[in-house]
């Protein structure tokens, strides 16, 4: 980790573009001759159809789509395209033509409603919107209420009136384009948050922010090279799909694998990783705790060297029976939309199950109490990461179009990412809740990651989420909402109340224990399988 922190000396030039300064560059490296026979891009769709592009061919590919935003569509420099796709391939040509033409991409996922749809086109407008059959209802229906969008393009076999063929215009397209050229602080990308309070924010990024930033995930928390083959089982409207299914694994050369998998099952991702020679595997906590609930010594995952995972906190019990039945370690990172990695357990270091490991050299990360001052080891308060008298390059730029939201977030000297944490003696992170996640009952403080963990190691609990509930004696009280496992749904709901709650006071301090428990078929979570903590806790309120 030391040798990393010295070795990470990142260049940012005035001008920077992914696609010609890295894509086009490892071209050059594969014509040559000097680089591993791995495909850049690597798409199945688990019913026996495959795609194997070389970057050479993702070049070719990329800049006949760019001609379609530019010359089909008339598309200029910084116009806003929204895209909404599952995980096909002409989501990646897609985010490498917007690059190359430099639009504004957005991404969205497909599980957005009519209404969600209506919220990013109104507050981008955006002029082009990209989709498919499934979606195309859906934008239909809120178009009148759209007068930014001039052009709409349907990835499909057939047509819509109305849209234009997004296939048929790719058939003739030329394949010379000219890349434009961007300045490395000129905007990229805007995710829309995820937005577990308030409607989502505009998350803006430059081209050098997730285009050079990501070296640090790519390159010494994924450990990828030009070698490996990299599946990242990311939702495409997520941001976490453009740091490891774009940028991460193309900066280092390597090979990002995509399962179509319109539905997460745990069948398709052991048959996936038993079959096909991946070296390099990220999922989401909630994957992993679905995954340690089925017998994985049965599955021989020949290629598999290193995993991670991100989103959430993993709970320390998940990755050490994930150990116990594949013998590898999972290697925990933290970060937001707004940033890259801000945290992680980089190759070589010793990993604290629970721990999000260090700080990434990319930024200065310090616990902060409400004056901004830096906290001792041992000391929970907000994580922030220094922003003055440098702003990190590697930062988003701003809320696009909401300045006041964009000041908010900084305190001092310090960008807040809204998260607490604390920091141990060894200089470890160890993630406690959002701000507003933690609960205040007769005076401690309790956040609801130590409780989800102590909960999840019964055997009885998949998952839980953790929320303050109102007492009259306390202020408030911890309440959790548990989903059993199906071995133990029909138990009685007293009984294993009881029992779950003394298993809690066992595992960690007393108080920690939940006070209130509800079983429920399956937790609310954002469209990034982020648990909803927000809503049950307002609706445990309302009551």
């Amino acid at each position: 980790y030391e040798a990393i922190k010295q070795q990470y000396r990142p260049e940012v030039p005035e001008y920077f573009n992914f696609a010609r300064d890295v894509l086009d560059k490892w071209t050059e490296v594969e014509k040559e001759g000097k680089k591993p026979k791995n495909p850049a891009l690597w798409w199945v769709d688990g019913a026996g159809e495959e795609v194997k592009w070389s970057f050479e061919e993702l070049g070719v590919l990329s800049r006949k789509v760019a001609n379609v935003l530019s010359d089909a569509c008339g598309l200029q420099q910084g116009d806003r395209v929204i895209l909404i796709l599952p995980r096909i391939p002409e989501w990646w040509l897609v985010n490498v033509a917007c690059m190359r033409t430099g639009t504004v991409l957005i991404p969205g996922t497909q599980q957005l409603t009519a209404k969600d749809i209506l919220h990013r086109l109104q507050k981008s407008k955006a002029k082009c919107i990209i989709t498919d059959d499934s979606v195309a209802p859906a934008v239909d229906s809120v178009g009148a209420e759209c007068q930014s969008v001039k052009f709409k393009l349907l990835v499909s076999e057939g047509h819509r009136p109305g849209w234009l063929n997004f296939k048929d215009l790719l058939k003739t397209a030329p394949s010379d384009h000219r890349c434009v050229t961007t300045k490395c602080q000129d905007p990229m990308a805007i995710y829309f948050t995820s937005g577990t309070t308030g409607s989502p924010k505009m998350t803006e990024h430059s081209h050098s922010s997730y285009g050079i930033g990501l070296t640090v995930s790519g390159r010494y928390w994924l450990d990828l090279t030009s070698s490996d083959i990299f599946w990242n089982t990311s939702d495409t409207g997520w941001a976490k799909s453009a740091w490891s299914s774009v940028f991460s694994p193309w900066i280092q050369g390597a090979c990002a694998f995509v399962h179509k998998m319109p539905h997460f099952d745990p069948g398709i991702v052991f048959e996936t990783l038993s079959r096909f020679p991946i070296t390099v595997f990220c999922s989401p906590p909630t994957a992993y705790r679905m995954f340690v609930q089925h017998k994985l010594s049965s599955c021989t995952f020949k290629s598999l060297r290193h995993c991670v995972s991100a989103g959430e906190p993993i709970n320390p019990d998940v990755v050490e029976e994930w150990k116990a039945q594949t013998g590898l370690d999972i290697h925990e990172g933290y970060g937001q939309t707004e940033t890259v990695l801000v945290c992680g357990n980089f190759k070589g270091m010793q990993i604290k199950p629970g721990s999000m490991g260090k700080p990434s050299p990319g930024y200065d990360v310090k616990i902060i109490d409400e004056n901004s001052n830096i906290l001792p080891p041992g000391k929970e308060g907000d994580i922030a990461i220094r922003v003055k008298p440098t702003r990190p390059h590697f930062l988003f730029t701003r809320y696009a179009d909401d300045p006041e939201k964009t000041e908010a977030t900084i305190r001092g000297d310090f960008y807040v990412t809204g998260d607490r944490g604390i920091m141990d003696e060894d200089g470890y992170f160890w993630f406690v809740g959002r701000a507003d996640d933690v609960i205040n009952s007769a005076g401690y403080r309790i956040g609801p990651f130590e409780v989800e963990s102590a909960l999840v190691e019964h055997p009885a609990v998949v998952e839980s989420a953790v929320v303050s509930s109102p007492d009259p004696i306390r202020g408030e009280v911890v309440k959790a909402f548990v989903v059993l496992t199906s071995d133990y749904a029909s138990c009685d709901p007293e009984k294993m109340m009881k029992e779950v709650q003394d298993h809690v006071k066992k595992v960690t301090a007393p108080y920690k224990y939940p006070r209130k428990m509800e079983f429920v078929r399956q937790l609310p979570k954002t469209v990034s399988g982020k648990i909803r903590r927000n809503e049950l806790r307002q609706k445990e309120w309302r009551r």
